[in-house]
């Protein structure tokens, strides 16, 4: 299972090596696709709050992972406690222009194949129920067959629980996209 308690920490760690204040760490990620927000004009930065009250939730979107893991430069893999090497993948590389996301569905790139998807075909080859597969991977039926509509982001650890069930790195559906 993905560890946020890892991850608080090692976002934590770098904040004070680098003598950041939890705003300087928000500012920060921000930064990093400062062009993009510019030209999006009605993005908003990442909240202070949805930093620090990552530990105290015990949970996170998986999108607003990627903009710590990508201000670590760790893969999520690095925070999946046993991970297999055949499931660890660096995440893409994105520079000022393009934002780390999740690719949860069909749309908006059909390049790139989406996690439900990728959930479907491997259900249906093991013969599974929405149901059954949502017990193996300890979630409702709804927030796998969700991910079909999805509009907003599910929880990181949903996210990396259908990815090690997968056998795949989350790199796998991750892209940088320029909106």
């Amino acid at each position: 299972m993905f560890d946020v308690q890892a991850l608080y920490r090692a976002l934590d760690a770098q904040r004070a090596e680098r003598e950041l204040t939890w705003a300087g760490v928000a500012q920060e990620l921000w930064e990093m696709s400062a062009e993009l927000a510019k030209r999006r004009g009605d993005d908003h930065p990442i909240a202070v709050g949805t930093l620090t009250n990552v530990a105290k939730r015990g949970d996170t979107s998986c999108q607003h992972a990627l903009f710590m893991l990508r201000w670590l430069g760790r893969a999520p893999e690095d925070f999946v406690d046993g991970a297999p090497p055949a499931t660890r993948s660096p995440l893409p590389t994105a520079g000022p222009d393009r934002r780390l996301r999740w690719h949860l569905h069909a749309t908006p790139r059909r390049d790139i194949p989406g996690l439900y998807e990728a959930l479907t075909t491997r259900r249906a080859e093991r013969g599974l129920t929405w149901a059954l597969l949502a017990r193996e991977l300890r979630c409702g039926p709804s927030q796998l067959t969700g991910l079909r509509t999805a509009r907003f982001a599910v929880r990181m650890t949903l996210a990396m629980e259908i990815t090690q069930w997968l056998e795949r790195p989350a790199a796998d559906f991750v892209y940088a996209a320029e909106w």
